[in-house]
């Protein structure tokens, strides 16, 4: 007993000094890797609040450009003036996106090895535990693909600013108002009220329609012998009226532009408008335009087909010439004697 116990403490007193030594490179490493985490976090931070702070300056730019317009051009200011704040509301919504983006991925990283140079002072093989991680990752890999590509997806859509809550997209598997942007998925709301979820793996294509400005078209029909010089002159100065009214100022960047005729019948011609509009209003837009010159054609008297002037009051009908009545309708003529039988 006296001789194992000698060499227990032989061999503590030889092992104590590699404890201590490993410790504390374990207690080392680890402090590293906070620190290091905490400067990589910081920075991050202080480059987000940098895209944040150029955001709010911006949106006090647009703010004063809005004044400016208020007091000068209204309409096409205004609007402009909106869809400044709104892109640099969006631009905030992404750095801070990006931002948290980039803590996680760093923190990732840097736990992940600190924690295999841990287990690498304690002299753990890592060749087994790195062999077995790497068979894992494949197996999870074929069978989270799909939510491996839904994150890498949702990554580049974000770094992209390809949408942003509140666009109206056309994601392919479905279209409607963002809701909600996502790394997997992104919540959208259809035109009937419904909730879609799409994962962002399976958009293939985005059609962005609140990004930018958006055209309103419309077509126009007229009768066949309508004056078309005429006619364009009543479209152009009920859109000029429409263009002085709220919100329509707003909402029409460009002057209206007829661009001729784009279809011929046998009693009507088809005259095509285009008008350059704020995102996601150009429905009303068209709307509004159609309604209105309808009401400038009737109160000029412009028929809209070359029927028009036998149902429209505001078109004098043309008069017809009747046919004449028969002899056959008066009883006491001879053909209507002649065209009774006779009587045996």
């Amino acid at each position: 007993m006296q001789q194992n116990t000698s060499e227990a403490a032989s061999w503590l007193s030889r092992s104590w000094m590699g404890w201590a030594e490993s410790a504390l490179r374990i207690v080392v490493i680890m402090v590293i890797a906070l620190v290091l985490r905490a400067l990589v976090r910081r920075l991050i931070a202080k480059v987000v609040r940098g895209a944040v702070r150029g955001a709010r300056s911006s949106s006090q730019t647009s703010g004063s450009a809005a004044a400016g317009a208020a007091a000068g051009n209204r309409g096409t200011g205004l609007a402009l003036a909106n869809a400044l704040l709104a892109s640099s509301e969006r631009r905030r919504q992404r750095a801070e996106a990006i931002g948290s983006v980039l803590r996680s991925v760093a923190s990732f990283v840097i736990m992940g090895t600190c924690a295999l140079s841990v287990l690498s002072v304690l002299k753990i093989n890592l060749a087994p535990l790195l062999a077995s991680a790497g068979v894992a990752g494949v197996a999870v890999g074929f069978g989270a693909r799909n939510l491996v590509t839904d994150f890498l997806s949702g990554v580049f859509m974000i770094l992209e600013d390809q949408y942003g809550v509140g666009d109206v997209i056309d994601a392919g598997v479905a279209t409607g108002e963002v809701v909600e942007v996502g790394l997997r998925v992104t919540k959208l709301r259809g035109a009937n009220g419904e909730i879609w979820y799409v994962r962002n793996g399976e958009i293939k294509r985005i059609g962005n329609m609140s990004q930018g400005w958006a055209t309103a078209t419309v077509g126009v029909q007229v009768a066949a012998g309508a004056d078309l010089e005429r006619v364009r002159d009543v479209i152009v100065g009920a859109a000029e009226e429409m263009a002085k009214e709220q919100p329509w100022d707003e909402y029409l960047w460009q002057p209206v532009e007829v661009l001729g005729v784009s279809e011929v019948t046998a009693d009507s011609l088809t005259l095509d408008l285009t008008a350059q509009t704020a995102p996601g209003r150009q429905a009303s837009v068209e709307r509004e335009l159609r309604a209105r010159v309808r009401t400038a054609f009737r109160e000029a008297g412009i028929p809209i087909t070359g029927l028009e002037s036998e149902s429209d009051p505001a078109i004098p009908a043309q008069p017809v010439d009747a046919a004449p009545p028969s002899a056959l309708a008066n009883p006491t003529s001879p053909q209507y004697k002649a065209s009774v039988p006779l009587e045996k």
